[in-house]
Parts: C-alpha cells; structure tokens; sequence
C-alpha cells in the first residue's frame, strides 16, 4: 500500500534502528519549531544555522553521506539510497532550502568518493563528522552546466601544483562549505585531457563570496578563485576522467529532486483539501462540485504516481552493476517527470485553492514557487528529456532477461554508484521487456487502454518514424520524448504497484490520466510544424479516450476526502 507521508503516523519501521531514529529526530526537529516559525523564516530570507547545528550534532549527513568504505567501520555509515530518498522526501515536506543544503552536500561529496584520492576522501569524512555541508561548482555563469566551456582555468605554478582562477555561479552552500568540489581545466593542456575535478575550501582567503544569486532562505552563491593554490592533494579527477564524474555525480546527486517534489506535494496536498473541503461557497461545500472533484482526484492520483515510479527507481539503483545500468534512463525521468508532475499537482490544487495559496501563513504559498524550481534546474526536463531519447530503441525493441529486481530497503551500501565508470555508451543500455508490467495488469480497463497506446508508439516508430531532418529539429523530438517517457513512467508504476499491492481502483485511475496525456502529447505531435501526412493520421488514431467508471472515482474521491484534517502542521 502507497500513502502519503504523515508526520502524524510516521513508521521508519521499514529501516534499521539507527535510521530510523535520525528519520524521526528530523522530523520532531521540524514539528517542535512549528509552522509559523518555519515560514516566518523563508519569509525573511534566515539562513538555518540551527538547522545545520542539529545535522551536526546528530551526525546526520555523516551517518547518510558517508559511504561504508570510508566509514573507519562505523555500523550505521553508509550510502543508501532507499534511506536518502526518504530523508530526501522528508526534507522537502517541510521545506525546500533545507532539502537544499542537504542536496548540494550530496553532489559535493559526489566526485570526492568517486576520486582515488585518499587524502581528500579522509578529510572529507572529518569534515562530515564535524557538521560541514559541502558544494558542487560546476555551473558558471557564461555555460551554466555546459562543462565543455568552462573558464576555471588551472595554471601550472612551476612546483607540481596549479593556480585557480575563475568563477562559478549558481553554486549552492558556497557560503559555507568546508569543501568544494570544483571543475575546471589545465590552461596548458587542451581537449579533454585537461578537464580537472579539484577541492576548495570556501574560508580560504583566495575564495571570494560574491553574493546569493537567489532571494531565498537558501544560499545560491557566485564565487570567485583568484590564483587559489591547488596542490596535488587537492586534485579528485583529472583528463576525461574529471568529465564523467561531474556527469556521474548528477546521476547520484538530482536523483533526489524527484523525492523533495513529492514531499513538496504531499505538504500541499493536506493543506489543500482540509482547506477545501472546509469550505462553503454559495451554499455549498466547495469539494460538492464537479471539477473540484475532478481537480483533486487527478492530484491524488499523479502523486500516487509520483511516489511509486520514484520508489521503484530506488530498487534499480541499488541492483546497479556493470551489466545492469537501467538506472541511466530510469533516473533522468524521475529529475523531470516527476518533478514535472509535482509542479502539475501544485497547479491542480492552486486552481482549487485559489487566493488561499497567495497567503503568507500557509505552506502552498511557499510550495508555490518552490516546486517549480525542480523541473527547471539546469534545463532539466528538455536536458533529459534528449537524454532519454538515446535508450528508446534498445527499450522499445530489444529487451533482455534479467534476473527479478526485488524491493531493496535493505542496509545496504549503494557502492557502485561510485564506480559507474565512463560516462558513455548510453545507447548500449539493454532492458528488460516492458511489456510484462502490462501484460500483467492487463485486466486493469486503463492499462488496456494505454497498452493500446504504447503499441502505437512502436508502430510510429517502424511505419513512420522521424526523417533525417526531423532528427535535428529538437522541438519535434522533445514531444516524441515525451511518449517515450509515458510508456516508462507507465511501467514502474506498475512494477512498483505490483510490489506493494495497490489497490487496482487506484492503478485504473492513474492510468486513466496517462490516457489522456498520451493524447495530448499526440496531438501536439501532430501540430509540429514537421510532421508529415503519415505521422499526422499515426498522432489523431492514437488518441484514446480513457475508461469512464463512476463509481471508481467516487471510491477515490472518498479516500482523498479522508485527507481533511489527516494532518496540520502545529502553529
């Protein structure tokens, strides 16, 4: 069973004792300062000292961040993807700029247990024992995250180490960070060969603080290197070994985008209907009408959605090896899909809400524009989107056995993540025949439906594919992107329903929603400006309209009434 998470009924019984603990002192932590505390302090923009002061003192991003190898035989210290993704979640309930300082931690420390530098790992793992948050600057302002332009130049300083200067921008806990780990290159060597991951430390007088880009409680920096002396301890990658860890840690790293956007929605959600439900407008209580109805049960059932497509995620994850990197199509669409959805939820209940999710004493107001941070980070939804365009084929048409990947809640440490090697060969990835997860609930009237729907992109595909000049034209790919991306989506989601025995009502009306959206993209297909006669005809026969079952969705709009009141943060 699937539910929204409830500070109320919170059971960490699913994990060890240890992190179980930390889990429930984190959310005490947010509970005893209250609500009004909490936003009061994203209001006026407070940076959260005592925030990090509580991660120090329970050793809490020590005890999730450190990978085991490095942990000097520490029993709880471990990297676990199940329970970040939980820790993940949690964070982003109550506030996005504290999921942020965690976040950024986690890519920071990505290229340093990643490197083979002994040196630096040990002085990262004191740092974490002391409570530091650590950094990620790849982003600068010219390129963004374009790391074939970087200007972070390194010049040799004639004794065996380099001088640094440069700057990045967009690089968050860069006010603090007792480590940075930053990308460049050798101005003396050209090509990939001169890329460089090296470590800074953001108190050297060297490092200059700019400024917070971001009016926000969180800390966005721009920073500046002037001639910052970088020794060959302080070296993490260098050649094209340096550009696969910046593209390996992302893998890592925005992975946890998809978990603070569910628990920014779930936050929501509760807000919304106790709200709503509450409420009486002409005589009636608002939820008495139709598309109010409407409105909430589609929130429901994406965010449900959301939760299992990225759970199920984990689990391929942690199976991960050298011969099984489906994790590599899986993770680009749980940092732009479900982050997409988060943002279609928030807009789902704010039509409902209205004025209410203006007002300065809710949380909606600030998971207004918190949410729609996620899907845009870095060009996220177009950048992934192309990248998920390269395991189409192999996904679609020829699937291999793989043995069955089981829920993983184990405690276990997640190890290759840190050794995925070259970040290429994407096009090789091999697959397990999606087909099954639909064969399996094809009694499900919703998941016949869309079956019919994901057979027809293959048909698209042998019968009127895109021609050499629609395969430049990114427009019309990123549509085709966005059915690839259904039909996955639609997969996981089973896989992981499957797994947890969620009710079949509930999987029909999910995938009722996936219906219409394949439409939609199809239609939007057709109109490309591209899009030939035959590819026009394949777009409007794959329209389908989803299986209407009244009473289903009186069923779930009773669940999701249930939700009045289930939780309210204390004042």
């Amino acid at each position: 069973m699937t539910t929204l998470f409830n500070p109320r009924a919170f059971d960490p019984s699913v994990f060890d004792e240890e992190t179980g603990r930390l889990l429930t002192a984190v959310v005490d932590w947010f509970e005893s300062r209250g609500k009004q505390r909490l936003l009061a302090e994203d209001l006026d923009r407070v940076w959260y000292d005592d925030f990090l002061k509580f991660v120090a003192e329970e050793k809490l991003f020590a005890t999730f961040n450190t990978p085991a190898a490095e942990a000097g035989g520490a029993a709880d210290k471990r990297w676990d993807t199940a329970r970040n993704a939980a820790l993940s979640e949690i964070l982003g309930f109550y506030g996005l700029p504290y999921w942020y300082a965690w976040q950024v931690t986690v890519l920071g420390l990505g290229p340093i247990w990643m490197s083979g530098n002994a040196e630096a790992k040990q002085r990262a793992v004191a740092l974490l024992d002391e409570g530091h948050v650590f950094a990620f600057g790849l982003s600068e302002r010219e390129h963004g995250a374009d790391v074939y332009s970087t200007d972070m130049i390194l010049t040799p300083d004639g004794q065996g180490g380099f001088l640094a200067t440069g700057g990045k921008y967009y690089i968050g806990n860069g006010n603090v960070a007792g480590m940075v780990s930053v990308f460049g290159r050798r101005a003396d060597v050209e090509g990939p060969d001169g890329y460089v991951f090296f470590a800074v430390d953001s108190r050297h007088e060297k490092f200059e603080l700019v400024r917070n880009v971001v009016a926000s409680q969180m800390f966005v920096s721009e920073f500046n290197l002037h001639e910052y002396p970088v020794a060959e301890a302080d070296i993490l990658h260098a050649g094209p070994e340096a550009f696969s860890a910046a593209l390996n840690t992302v893998n890592v790293g925005k992975f946890n985008l998809c978990t603070a956007s569910v628990g920014i929605s779930e936050h929501s959600f509760y807000e919304a209907i106790t709200h709503a439900h509450n409420r009486i407008l002409y005589g009636h209580p608002v939820t008495d009408f139709p598309h109010v109805r409407q409105g909430f049960v589609d929130a429901y059932a994406r965010l449900i959605a959301m939760k299992l497509f990225s759970a199920r995620a984990v689990d391929y994850f942690r199976t991960a090896n050298d011969e099984d990197r489906r994790y590599l199509l899986f993770n680009p669409i749980t940092k732009m899909k479900v982050t997409s959805e988060g943002e279609r939820v928030v807009d789902l209940l704010w039509d409902v809400i209205a004025a209410k999710g203006f007002e300065k004493d809710t949380y909606f107001n600030e998971a207004t524009h918190y949410i729609r941070a996620l899907p845009k980070l870095e060009g996220t939804v177009h950048v992934n989107l192309a990248l998920v365009l390269k395991f189409m084929p192999n996904y679609l048409f020829t699937p291999q056995e793989y043995a069955e990947v089981p829920t993983r809640l184990d405690a276990g440490d997640d190890d290759f993540l840190f050794r995925q090697g070259p970040a290429r060969g994407l096009g090789k990835v091999r697959f397990h025949d999606w087909r099954t997860a639909y064969r399996n609930a094809a009694d499900v009237p919703n998941v016949a439906r869309f079956t019919e729907q994901a057979e027809a992109l293959v048909h698209f595909l042998t019968t009127c594919p895109p021609s050499d000049e629609q395969q430049k034209d990114l427009d019309f790919l990123l549509n085709l992107g966005h059915l690839f991306t259904l039909v996955v989506y639609g997969q996981l989601i089973l896989e992981q329903a499957a797994l947890v025995g969620l009710e079949r009502e509930l999987v029909d009306q999910i995938f009722d929603f996936l219906v219409r959206d394949f439409s939609e993209y199809a239609i939007a297909l057709h109109g490309k400006a591209s899009s030939t006669d035959a590819q026009q005809a394949w777009a409007l026969g794959a329209v389908r309209k989803p299986v209407v079952d009244e009473a289903r969705f009186g069923r779930i709009w009773e669940t999701v009434a249930g939700l009045s009141g289930a939780y309210e943060m204390r004042a």
